[in-house]
C-alpha cells in the first residue's frame, strides 16, 4: 500500500478533501492531509485565493513542505488545484517520491526544474471545459508532460465545474468524481506495492 499526502485547493481543508482521504485510508493507504491553511476555511474560492494570495503562495507552498519533511521520502504527492503548488514541487525536487497525483491543475514542469522525474509516475484529472484548467495553460501543461513522461496520464472529463471532484462544494460532479478516484485508486495499488 502507498504512503500519501494530500495538499487541499484554495477553499481550505474542507470535508471534501478529508472524505476523500478517507476512502484512501478504506483502501489502505496511509494518508496525511496538513493544513496548509493554518483552520482557514472559505465560502468562496475567491476569498480563499485571496488569502493564498495575501500571505503568498511560496509560504502555501513551503507549508506543504515543511509537512512532508517529518515523513517518508517514499510518498505519492496529491494536489488539488492550489494543492498542487506544493504536490508538483515536492514530487518533481524531493528524492524518493513515488507517484503524484495532480487534481484540477497543473503546471509546467519547468516550474521546478528541466524535466520530470524519470520514472516518476503521474496522473492528471481535470474537467474539459472548467475555466480554471481548460484555459488557463493547466491542460497544455498536462498535455506537455504527458508528451515528455513515459509513466505520465492525462485524464479529462465533460464539464465546466472547477473542484469537481470536492463532494462537500456545490461544484461537485459525482460521476467525474467517482471516475477520477477509481483511477487514482488504482494508481496507487500499482505505485504502492
Amino acid at each position: 500500500m502507498a504512503e500519501v499526502l494530500v495538499f487541499h485547493h484554495g477553499h481550505g481543508l474542507t470535508a471534501g478533501v478529508l472524505e476523500f482521504a478517507e476512502t484512501l485510508r478504506k483502501a489502505g493507504h496511509t494518508v496525511h492531509v496538513p493544513d496548509l491553511f493554518e483552520g482557514r476555511q472559505f465560502a468562496t474560492l475567491e476569498e480563499g485565493m485571496e488569502y493564498a494570495e495575501g500571505v503568498g503562495f511560496d509560504t502555501v507552498t513551503e507549508r506543504g513542505t515543511a509537512a512532508a519533511q517529518e515523513l517518508p521520502a517514499d510518498l505519492v504527492y496529491v494536489g488539488f488545484s492550489l494543492g498542487v503548488l506544493p504536490a508538483q514541487k515536492l514530487a518533481q525536487t524531493r528524492p524518493g517520491a513515488k507517484g503524484a497525483l495532480l487534481l484540477e491543475a497543473c503546471l509546467p514542469v519547468s516550474e521546478y526544474g528541466d524535466t520530470w522525474p524519470e520514472d516518476l509516475p503521474v496522473q492528471v484529472h481535470g474537467m474539459d471545459a472548467d475555466p480554471f484548467f481548460a484555459e488557463e495553460g493547466d491542460v497544455d501543461a498536462a498535455r506537455e508532460l504527458v508528451e515528455s513522461a513515459p509513466d505520465a496520464e492525462l485524464f479529462t472529463y465533460p464539464g465546466d465545474r472547477h473542484l469537481f471532484t470536492d463532494s462537500s462544494l456545490p461544484t461537485h460532479d459525482e460521476h467525474a468524481a467517482a471516475q477520477a478516484t477509481k483511477r487514482v485508486l488504482d494508481f496507487l495499488d500499482r505505485v504502492g506495492h
